[in-house]
């Protein structure tokens, strides 16, 4: 069985790195971008199955990398996980029509993330 590989976009380097290890322990291939310019080049080349993207992020904000990424046509079905301080109703909101399959509010359960990416992976246990 092939590992799923994600796409983990934070600036702050040890909150990637953390998810990193954490999702390989789950079994999941992990690659890293730190701003929005270099995910959007990852997602590109790399093609992930599924891409956790924290909002605030330098270059490119994680809201306008979500709607770029769904604007392509071979992502339409990747799905894109918003994790993300930015809790206000306005901010969900924004997510959800920037295109964000869901919407994680940090700090976020580790156990919950990875229940929350396995539902949207489809995985069969």
């Amino acid at each position: 069985m092939t590992k799923n590989k994600i796409l983990v976009v934070d600036d702050e380097e040890i909150t990637t790195e953390l998810a990193k290890k954490f999702l390989e322990r789950h079994g999941f291939d992990v690659i890293c971008a730190y701003d929005g310019e270099t995910a959007l080049e990852l997602a590109v080349s790399q093609r992930p199955d599924l891409i956790l993207l924290d909002v605030m992020l330098p270059k490119i904000d994680g809201f306008e990398v979500c709607r770029r990424i769904k604007r392509m046509q071979e992502f339409k079905s990747t799905p894109i996980l918003l994790f993300t301080a930015k809790g206000l109703s306005k901010d969900i909101k924004e997510g959800k029509e920037a295109g964000a399959d869901e919407y994680i509010i940090k700090p976020f359960s580790g156990k919950a993330l990875v229940a929350t990416i396995k539902k949207h992976l489809r995985y069969e246990e």
